[in-house]
């Protein structure tokens, strides 16, 4: 299972979090803003999801920085 865990305002600074997570070794799961019969723009904010039982990792690593 995954639980949100945080929203950004588009794919470039998604793509930035998930490099400092991975770097520190959590998993983050990128998800795009569900749209009816539309594309995501790399613009559109999207939704961050870390594994259930993580999320104070995840937390611990934000206040490291």
């Amino acid at each position: 299972m995954w639980v949100e865990f945080m929203t950004v305002r588009n794919a470039y600074i998604a793509e930035t979090w998930c490099e400092l997570f991975a770097a520190e070794g959590l998993s983050i799961r990128v998800i795009p803003p569900i749209r009816q019969g539309e594309k995501a723009s790399l613009r559109d904010e999207r939704t961050l999801y870390v594994p259930t039982g993580k999320a104070h990792v995840a937390r611990e690593i934000l206040r490291k920085i």
